[in-house]
């Protein structure tokens, strides 16, 4: 209970650092943003928010759909491949595109080539870098959250219901909207505000294509204008968008409850359709995966071999090891942290307990760049003090110890990510049923043995999966990480961005290409638990 209530504090206390230096900053420039830029902010990151919730909201709702009910040519191929995307960070697929899409890149190349254009005024074509781009691209990338969840509920859901519902009158169409999404709404309502939080948290594509967003203003108040209480303001403002989405959320299924089905183990019945409508569902699958993951991955593997010579240097090995080491040192920490939280409340199940549980995932609400500010305070406030007080003492200074150090980077990959671990592991042991508790402690086993002897061996395959879903994020992890990291030390992130930033797309490739190798993995795994959830016909 100690280790937990500690581990809740440390984990909060960016939240705290953020709200007293917002409200209490050395130069107060809240009414100036209040007058200037903040409203522009509000409406843009408001509008990214709404363009990239909708797309993902069709593509995850009809693409769940139809490989869970729809019979098709590929389908059980689209099970796994709808996820794929998920590997691809937002920015990279926004570097791929810009190089491809570009006034000189090799799409209008090729139609001004076939048209006998000579130059921009002879014709109209869609500007990437912009805020409808930017849109498209976090969407791509960002509609396996709703997918994930809304087909995890499809396939929970009773046979007998659409039999019903069909029985009664009423066509496929008109059952999916009347029986099956409500029951599944309050699963799709998690994926959606899963990827409107992982949209506030984007940096690299609004930075990339110039849209300015409320992450956007925050490093520019920070970075630019060098005035870290401006940068609190305006990542409050951020935590309050976060409040708002998982308030809604929760008031979204405040009403329903849900109980299993006696029946929801038999195997799905799927529509055998005609061979337009087949067609279609094709179209429905393999259009986000072919412009999600299919050509950027190609895009990327042909740079990276193009310029392999160039990209293997050694920056690029000691950049990839300190990706490595902080994504492994995150996820380690956060597995032992997420054991210790999970089993104390399997130990002392009570109302404190939760709510300590509930503060603990606090992290995974917060967008990156807020998060940064969080921990950048009270990190230099000891790194200061200690300092100041060697040099009282022993006349040394200690220099910057915790905030100037991959330190700050792992804590913060580690509050931020900690609701990953945590929530599979709580999961997994409530699985485990309380008679193997009282067995061991009736043959003499401290919770301490009973822990490690009994349960960690059972829980070996969702430690396993839950470090490495923490350590794909850690890679990607793009605003955090350019706010925190020591001086001249990049990961493959930053690496990706840095290269990008100076329009030097075609070396970004290998690194970008391993990121989005590192992900596929953790994708593979995910889908081969929801499909094993259910016996399928």
């Amino acid at each position: 209970m100690i280790s937990a209530l500690l581990t809740t504090a440390i984990v909060t206390l960016p939240v705290l650092s953020v709200i007293f230096l917002a409200f209490f900053p050395e130069e107060n420039i809240w009414p100036h943003l209040i007058e200037t830029t903040l409203p522009r902010y509000l409406t843009t990151t408001l509008k990214l928010m709404i363009g990239v919730g909708a797309l993902t909201l069709v593509i995850g709702l009809a693409s769940a759909w139809a490989v869970t009910m729809c019979e098709f040519p590929g389908r059980k191929f689209f099970e796994w491949a709808m996820l794929l995307p998920f590997a691809v960070p937002a920015y990279v697929i926004a570097y791929v595109y810009t190089s491809l899409l570009d006034y000189a890149g090799p799409v209008q190349g090729t139609l001004r080539d076939l048209f006998g254009w000579t130059s921009a005024a002879d014709y109209w074509f869609p500007e990437i870098r912009s805020l409808e781009g930017a849109t498209l691209m976090i969407g791509l990338v960002l509609y396996p959250y709703v997918y994930l969840l809304a087909r995890a509920a499809f396939l929970e859901q009773s046979p007998s219901l659409f039999s019903v519902s069909r029985s009664l009158g009423h066509s496929a169409l008109s059952t999916f909207f009347r029986v099956v999404l409500p029951i599944a709404r309050p699963a799709v309502a998690v994926g959606l505000s899963l990827v409107l939080m992982e949209t506030l948290n984007d940096f690299g594509t609004v930075d990339f294509f110039a849209v300015q967003t409320l992450t956007a203003g925050l490093f520019d108040t920070w970075l630019n204008l060098g005035n870290l209480g401006g940068a609190a303001q305006i990542a409050t403002t951020m935590l309050i968008f976060v409040v708002i989405l998982v308030t809604l959320e929760r008031y979204s299924r405040r009403r329903q409850q849900q109980f299993a089905a006696r029946d929801n183990r038999d195997p799905i019945q799927r529509f055998t359709m005609s061979f337009p409508r087949q067609m279609i569902c094709l179209a429905v699958c393999a259009l986000p995966v072919l412009f999600g993951f299919v050509i950027p991955g190609a895009t990327l593997g042909l740079y990276a071999w193009e310029y392999f010579g160039e990209s293997w240097n050694p920056d690029f090995v000691r950049n990839t090891f300190n990706s490595l080491f902080l994504s492994s040192a995150a996820a380690l920490t956060t597995l032992l942290i997420g054991v210790t939280l999970a089993y104390s409340r399997r130990l002392h199940n009570t109302r404190k307990m939760q709510v300590l549980m509930r503060l603990s995932s606090l992290g995974y609400a917060m967008p990156g760049a807020v998060l940064a500010v969080g921990v950048i305070v009270p990190l230099a406030g000891f790194d200061n003090w200690l300092d100041s007080l060697m040099r009282d003492v022993f006349g040394i200074s200690t220099g910057l110890l915790l905030s100037g150090s991959a330190f700050a980077l792992v804590f913060a990959y580690t509050v931020r990510f900690l609701a990953v671990s945590a929530g599979s592991v709580e999961s997994a042991l409530q699985k485990i049923t309380p008679s193997m508790d009282m067995a061991s402690r009736s043959l003499g086993h401290s919770p301490g043995n009973t822990l490690v002897h009994v349960h960690l061996p059972m829980l070996r395959g969702t430690l396993v999966t839950a470090a490495l879903v923490v350590f794909v994020d850690c890679m990607k992890e793009l605003p955090a990480t350019l706010i925190l990291r020591p001086f001249n030390f990049e990961t493959l992130a930053t690496y990706v961005y840095q290269f990008a930033s100076d329009e030097r797309l075609y070396h970004s490739a290998l690194p970008a290409l391993i990121i989005v190798l590192a992900g596929i993995i953790p994708i593979i795994l995910m889908s081969r638990s929801i499909s094993n959830s259910r016996s399928i016909a």
